[in-house]
């Protein structure tokens, strides 16, 4: 693709690096079949050709952006699937991420929508905050009866966007699991070290899953440290636009992390929630420019690793259920795995999750038009409900159809989103290998 940036203009490293990937671009079109919003809209703006077009106009003429641009853009998932098809190399991701922040910085939302992007900022990062907003969530979720029913919009309103967030609150909350700073200490022959991220929106609705993280990688001999000064990753607030708050607790887990590893040596930092996981390995990127942190940047994000990807590093052997004991354990269970689109076109991680499965006695299927997000997103499935709950369904039929026991995934994001469309048993893959492996059964939605 030609672009026509001054010189001046490509000085600014953000836009060199956009002008970059800008000519990358070949036009092909390969991305709009694999492109969620493409695939229901039919908008060629709503794909990431037309919005690449888009962004490459608003960077080049320097101009605020439009309220289509920002439309547009807003309606994109950042599910990258398009980058796992692209035949060119382009780095969506980066350039989308680029254009959110201009957004955020030169265009003026509506009063209802700006306070409602900065109420998402300020709770969901911090778990003190997000739990006492799920239980207010939880005493108003009644009342969102009598909210009136909004009108169809383009752009959906602050009325459908509150409907969404109570329907996404638990009925219940669990007890909090470990405290920052926690030590558990590996059984038998110790094999290795690793930090296990806390994270902000899991820790509160689902502990369990690092608690079976934490039984299945101690079982097998890894010592896990909780670090103490660990803050959110930054995603939900990166792709919110607000990089600056992203950028300042990326360098705040950075130094952890790595005084962390100072102290007592790290062999990895895993990720149990893959929207994470794709962020903290962009860390090395997002703060290149940053002479203090740069190379420990990068030095975090060679560390970082989903946790099926590290477990698949280990070479354990399949286990035996009966030299557990466990009178709990089921043969031949399908579980229908849902490749969280994070996981899959971030990170590039297929099949290991779905092998580590096979190889515990798990029947593990497919799920048709895996390639389709599930419409959670981060915060999308608030911020853009209709399209969000029109992708969920799609999602939820396809894996209905291969008629699971259980559904398995590597996000929280998408366990919630899916879980609230279906009465099938949604888990994180890292409880099934636990259960596998020696560990409890895991607790039901």
């Amino acid at each position: 693709m030609k672009t026509e940036f001054s010189l001046a203009q490509l000085a600014d490293p953000d836009i060199a690096e956009a002008n970059k990937i800008l000519r990358a671009c070949v036009h092909c079109g390969f991305c709009t079949a694999t492109c969620p919003t493409y695939v229901l809209l039919g908008d060629e703006l709503d794909s990431p050709r037309g919005r690449i077009y888009l962004i490459k106009e608003m960077l080049e003429k320097d101009q605020p952006p439009t309220a289509d641009v920002v439309k547009h853009i807003d309606r994109c998932l950042s599910c990258l699937a398009c980058m796992t098809t692209c035949p060119s190399g382009v780095n969506y991701m980066h350039l989308v991420d680029q254009a959110r922040v201009r957004i955020e910085e030169r265009y003026q939302r509506p009063l209802s929508e700006r306070l409602l992007r900065a109420v998402l900022a300020f709770v969901l990062p911090e778990p003190s905050r997000f739990r006492a907003a799920m239980w207010l969530a939880r005493l108003a979720r009644p009342f969102s009866v009598l909210l009136p029913t909004p009108r169809p919009s383009a752009t959906p309103g602050l009325t459908q966007r509150i409907k969404a967030m109570l329907a996404l609150a638990p009925a219940r909350l669990p007890r909090p699991g470990p405290a920052p700073g926690s030590v558990f200490a590996a059984m038998g022959k110790k094999r290795g070290r690793v930090a296990l991220l806390q994270g902000c929106a899991q820790q509160v609705l689902a502990p369990r899953i690092n608690r079976a993280a934490v039984n299945f990688l101690t079982r097998h001999g890894i010592e896990v440290v909780l670090v103490k000064d660990e803050q959110c990753c930054g995603a939900l607030t990166h792709h919110l636009g607000r990089d600056d708050d992203a950028l300042a607790r990326a360098r705040a887990n950075v130094a952890a992390w790595l005084a962390e590893a100072a102290k007592d040596g790290l062999d990895a930092i895993l990720v149990t929630t893959s929207g994470c996981g794709t962020v903290i390995k962009d860390y090395g990127y997002l703060l290149r420019e940053d002479r203090d942190f740069a190379a420990d940047a990068a030095r975090v994000s060679a560390l970082a690793k989903d946790i099926t990807e590290y477990i698949a590093g280990l070479g354990l052997q399949p286990a035996t259920r009966q030299a557990n004991g466990q009178d709990d354990w089921q043969d031949n269970i399908v579980v229908a795995y849902h490749s969280a689109c994070s996981l899959q076109h971030g990170q590039k991680i297929t099949q290991a999750p779905k092998e580590l499965l096979s190889k515990n006695g798990f029947v593990v299927k497919d799920v048709p038009e895996s390639h389709l997000c599930c419409g959670s997103a981060g915060t999308y499935n608030i911020l853009q409900p209709d399209l969000a709950s029109r992708l969920r369904d799609r999602k939820v039929a396809n894996i209905a159809s291969v008629k699971p026991d259980m559904i398995a995934a590597g996000n929280i994001g998408c366990m919630v989103q899916i879980a609230s469309g279906t009465s099938v048993p949604v888990v994180h893959t890292i409880e099934l290998l636990d259960w596998a492996t020696g560990g409890s059964r895991p607790a039901l939605n």
